[in-house]
């Protein structure tokens, strides 16, 4: 049975991982057979956002704690995650990934940093030939790891975000709401997800495309 590191950044989509992203993976890898291990890095927020309010609170509050609300509690600090014990790496979305995961959506690009842990975990997947999975704005991330390698990724079709990726070296790939691009050199599977889903039905059928993908490799 495959195991697969699902790796989240806190829980809600303007400050952490997008929550019917992260579930609908879980889900999917589930539904295909496989185990999921979820993880976060045991370290604050960049910010905390009230969705109801869609204002940011001031609050304080822990991207693993957080994290912890998807996972039902069953989730590891990201330095537990070996790619030695994992057949795959899935990032769900959300702002947390270009915000917490690394600082993408503070700069607009510019001078982007990834958490240290985070890349890590993306160059020893890599290196150990084990496929990556990412959605809606986590291809930022990973992009900006594997830039060198010529990683080709997608988040959709946003201009501003594309020329950013393709700056740093990486290509992106323009797609449609349902469509998951391959890279086939790097073993890289991204989509846009509620980048340009219109609803979570559309979201779930992007997501079974990744999550079946992943586990083809």
């Amino acid at each position: 049975m495959k195991k697969i590191a699902v790796i989240l950044s806190g829980c809600g989509v303007m400050d952490g991982s997008e929550i019917h992203e992260a579930t609908l993976t879980l889900l999917n890898i589930a539904a295909q057979g496989a185990k999921y291990q979820c993880a976060a890095p045991d370290a604050p927020q960049v910010r905390v956002f009230d969705h109801y309010s869609k204002k940011e609170s001031g609050e304080k509050r822990n991207m693993l704690a957080e994290s912890a609300r998807i996972a039902r509690g069953e989730i590891v600090k990201i330095g537990a995650i070996s790619a030695a014990d994992y057949d795959a790496l899935i990032f769900p979305g959300g702002l947390g990934a270009s915000l917490n995961l690394c600082d993408f959506s503070k700069n607009g690009g510019k001078g982007t940093k990834v958490d240290a842990q985070v890349e890590k975990l993306i160059v020893d997947f890599h290196a150990a030939k084990k496929p990556i999975g990412a959605m809606c704005m986590a291809p930022v991330t990973v992009a900006k790891v594997l830039a060198s390698k010529k990683a080709r990724v997608t988040v959709g079709n946003d201009p501003a975000i594309a020329a950013a990726i393709n700056g740093w070296g990486a290509e992106h790939v323009n797609c449609s709401a349902e469509e998951i691009c391959f890279d086939t050199n790097n073993l890289l599977v991204t989509a846009p997800a509620y980048m340009l889903a219109p609803d979570i039905v559309s979201l779930n059928r992007c997501v079974e495309k990744l999550v079946k993908k992943i586990m083809a490799l």
